[in-house]
C-alpha cells in the first residue's frame, strides 16, 4: 500500500526551492506540479474595521506541508466561524507553498529489484508541496474586538499544533480611526 512519506525526510530548509513553473507549459522546469490543497487564503470580514491583530509566529526555520497548512486553517477557521460567525473576525494565512517536494521511490521486500533503480537517477519524481518558513516569520494573522481576544488565542493555540514547529502569539491593539469611535458612541 502507498503511503505518504514521513515529513522528517523533508523537514530541513533547502538551499535552494524547487519552484520553475511556468504558465506556458513548453517553458516549464518542474514538468509537474502537484495541486495545492489550500482552499482560501482570507477567511471572515476583510472590511470590518477590529481592535485588536493577532500573528502566529514560527520559532524555527523550516518546511511545512500544503496539507499542514489546510488544516491548521480549518481548525482555527471552524472554532472562529461557529463562535463568532463570518462578520466576527478577519483570518488571513500569510505563506504559500512554492516549493515542489520530490520524492525517488525505492521499494523494500519481496520483487524490490525488479522495479527499483536505486540511487541512479536518484532526482525523484514531485510528490507535494511545501512552504519554507524562516524563524520570526507569521503564519497566520489574525483581527479580532476586545471581547473575542481569549476566543482568537485559543483559536491559534490549536492551529499551532498541526505545525511541525513552535510558535508564538503575538497581540497587538490596532489603532482604531476616531470617526468608528464616534459613531459606536452614537449608537
Amino acid at each position: 500500500m502507498a503511503r505518504i512519506r514521513k515529513f522528517s525526510a523533508y523537514r530541513g530548509v533547502e538551499p535552494r526551492a524547487y519552484t520553475r513553473i511556468s504558465k506556458f507549459k513548453e517553458k516549464n522546469f518542474v514538468k509537474a506540479s502537484p495541486n495545492i490543497n489550500i482552499v482560501n487564503f482570507d477567511m471572515g470580514n476583510p472590511k470590518k474595521k477590529f481592535g485588536y491583530e493577532l500573528d502566529l509566529v514560527s520559532k524555527s526555520d523550516l518546511q511545512i506541508r500544503h496539507q499542514a497548512m489546510e488544516s491548521a486553517r480549518m481548525t482555527c477557521n471552524r472554532l472562529l466561524e461557529t463562535v463568532l460567525g463570518k462578520s466576527g473576525y478577519y483570518l488571513k494565512v500569510r505563506f504559500f507553498p512554492f516549493h515542489i517536494l520530490r520524492e525517488n521511490p525505492l521499494a523494500a521486500g519481496a520483487g524490490a529489484d525488479r522495479m527499483s533503480t536505486g540511487m541512479k537517477h536518484s532526482f525523484g519524481k514531485p510528490i507535494g508541496r511545501a512552504a519554507q518558513i524562516r524563524k520570526g516569520q507569521v503564519l497566520f494573522q489574525l483581527k479580532v474586538n476586545k471581547q473575542n481576544l481569549e476566543l482568537a488565542k485559543k483559536a491559534l493555540k490549536r492551529a499551532s499544533h498541526k505545525f511541525p514547529c513552535g510558535c508564538l502569539i503575538e497581540v497587538k491593539e490596532l489603532k482604531v480611526p476616531k470617526e468608528v469611535k464616534k459613531l459606536k458612541e452614537a449608537r
